[in-house]
């Protein structure tokens, strides 16, 4: 698989074994991110609890300006709970969900008001990630109110909803990637 390069970048060319040392798992992973589609319709049947676990590590572990660590993550498995984020226009598919996680940013200083949803942003991406080399579909999702959100959930006040991820076994194979732009309408070497 090779990537159009931006002006002035050398063209990404992607194998599946490179070079004797590059390992399987490395180069699956990266099949993986690049083949990602986001899943809608998922199996009646929990996630393994040993999979969710290193889901929300991955998310544990994320990097942060400063260390600061700002997300909380609600995890929602109940039918009740998954009942209440189901119901903006395009959110029906969450009580089918194995679970929900509502990726909170609580800022307590100055680097995490300007930071959180950013570093909350990357907690919720590595859970994806997690999930999805894991064989456990997801799908961000943007249709919430956030004021109804934080009623329902008791999400304090100050905290910013960055964004509600669903994760499940997947029951449907959605086909190949949706087209991207090229890399040279969006990638720019030195300068714009």
């Amino acid at each position: 698989m090779v990537h159009d390069p931006a002006p002035g970048l050398k063209a990404i060319t992607l194998k599946t074994h490179e070079t004797p040392d590059t390992p399987v798992r490395l180069l699956s992973c990266i099949d993986k991110i690049l083949n990602r589609r986001s899943i809608r319709r998922y199996k009646k049947a929990p996630v393994p609890e040993g999979v969710k676990a290193k889901i929300l590590e991955a998310g544990r572990l994320a990097p942060s300006a400063a260390n600061r660590q700002p997300w909380h993550l609600i995890v929602c498995e109940d039918a009740a709970s998954k009942e209440k984020l189901s119901k903006g226009r395009w959110s029906g598919f969450i009580k089918d969900s194995a679970f929900a996680i509502i990726g909170v940013s609580l800022p307590f200083d100055d680097t995490s008001r300007k930071f959180g949803v950013i570093d909350t942003t990357i907690a919720l991406q590595n859970m994806v990630l997690a999930a999805e080399v894991q064989g456990v579909g997801t799908c961000w999702v943007g249709d919430y109110r956030e004021d109804e959100v934080k009623k329902e959930f008791s999400i304090p006040a100050e905290a910013t909803v960055v964004c509600i991820v669903t994760f499940g076994l997947p029951d449907e194979k959605p086909g190949s990637p949706r087209k991207s732009k090229p890399l040279a309408q969006m990638v720019h070497a030195e300068k714009w």
